[in-house]
């Protein structure tokens, strides 16, 4: 499919390539007026880099890219094709709504289409428009939207086909989208067939596209999404986790929990996991245990009770876990708190659906408590957990915990002797 040349006049008085699909949404979606005057923040955009200075006749633009959306929209008083597509996009409150249609028109055979990609993606319509003939970058967003599409019914074979097209039409004009779009295929791919060295290679190819833009969210997700495969696929394996840690902090070092909360908390409780899933050879590897609680616990202020009570759930776990076999001079109060964690899981029954679940959290708590010589409560919480696994048919995890009861009885029938 052609693209249109690089920074020439087309449609509605603007410069192609247009930045749109770059950038995340509501502003990329917004279209950059002025022709051959802004032609080269077009490509800067396109190429997704900000610009180090914008233009006063762009400050409406510049506002939205940096998030103001309110304030962008009090700039875009115009009655011009581009400033009325771009209040339709921001959709101000207040306002009469633009009429579609109108606006097709109004916007020409090239840019119109865009209009409907902007429904599409608020759930105006329920199929993106089709195809009629559009080049470059319009071509690969509405690529972009039919492969959208396609996920939604499950057709990933279909998605992967058309993303592939939208990656070949953006390629020249835009490589920021091409490269969103690649990450996108690879993160297809990743959900497809799991965690494969074929699917790193993908996730690796994309993270090199995106490396020299300023898209830190997009190559946050990506070293998010290959340290997780590397994660998968390391095992026990020290060098696979020491790679997949890599990944975590680098996505952590792009974003913070005020950027991009859940990110932020995901990275830290995947970091989390992979350091606590190395193996202690040494002193100095107690301070990463430390770097994994704290991680957690900074993942909890995001992951609340009410807002995420899976991620809530599953955190708690994990640093109630961690609490257990930490190494540490105040190790009772560790074994108090982890008591104190697991309990909140196991009275709310968040994040466990299942039997199994609940019962994995009772033994957790129960061996806790057994460290703690709290033996009547250990006792009573092993038994429950022990009867949840036998119902089950999980013998080995009843097995396991029968071993704590023994343990349990020989430390009480000890005390009493002595």
């Amino acid at each position: 499919m052609p693209s249109a040349p690089r920074g020439t006049d087309t449609y509605a008085g603007c410069a192609r390539p247009q930045p749109v699909g770059v950038f995340p949404l509501p502003a990329g979606f917004l279209l950059v007026p002025g022709g051959e005057t802004t032609s080269g923040l077009c490509r800067t955009l396109a190429d997704g880099r900000l610009p180090a200075a914008w233009p006063p006749e762009l400050a409406a633009l510049e506002l939205a890219y940096r998030g103001n959306v309110i304030a962008a929209v009090d700039l875009l008083r115009g009655d011009d094709p581009v400033t009325r597509y771009n209040r339709f996009v921001l959709r101000p409150a207040g306002r009469p709504p633009e009429d579609p249609a109108a606006l097709r028109e109004a916007l020409g055979a090239e840019l119109g289409i865009l209009v409907d990609v902007v429904r599409f993606a608020l759930g105006e319509l329920d199929e993106p428009p089709a195809l009629t003939g559009e080049t470059g970058e319009i071509a690969a967003l509405v690529w972009s939207a039919h492969a959208a599409h396609a996920m939604a019914a499950g057709r990933l074979d279909d998605a992967a086909r058309m993303l592939g097209e939208g990656v070949a039409a953006a390629a020249d004009p835009s490589p920021g989208l091409a490269a969103q779009l690649m990450a996108t295929a690879a993160g297809l791919r990743r959900d497809a067939e799991g965690p494969t060295p074929a699917v790193a290679t993908d996730l690796t190819a994309a993270l090199a596209a995106l490396e020299h833009t300023d898209l830190a969210t997009g190559r946050a997700e990506l070293h998010l999404t290959l340290g997780s495969v590397h994660h998968e696929l390391a095992g026990d394996d020290l060098a696979g986790l020491r790679t997949a840690a890599e990944h975590y902090l680098a996505a952590l070092r792009l974003i913070t929990v005020d950027t991009a909360p859940e990110l932020f908390a995901s990275a830290q409780v995947n970091l989390a996991g992979a350091y606590l899933a190395m193996p202690m050879n040494s002193a100095s590897d107690q301070l990463r245990i430390g770097v994994a609680m704290q991680g957690l616990r900074t993942a909890l202020t995001v992951y609340t009770r009410q807002s995420h009570p899976e991620q809530w759930a599953s955190t708690q776990l994990s640093l109630a876990n961690a609490l257990v076999y930490a190494p540490a001079a105040h190790r009772r109060d560790n074994l108090v708190e982890a008591v104190g964690r697991y309990q909140e899981v196991i009275t709310t029954r968040e994040g466990l659906a299942d039997p199994l679940g609940y019962a994995r959290a009772l033994a957790n708590q129960g061996n806790a408590l057994a460290h703690l010589g709290a033996f009547p409560q250990a006792t009573a919480v092993l038994h429950e957990a022990r009867s949840v696994f036998e119902r089950s048919g999980e013998t080995a995890a009843a097995a396991a915990v029968r071993e704590v009861l023994d343990e349990i009885a020989r430390h009480v029938a000890t005390n009493r002797a002595t």
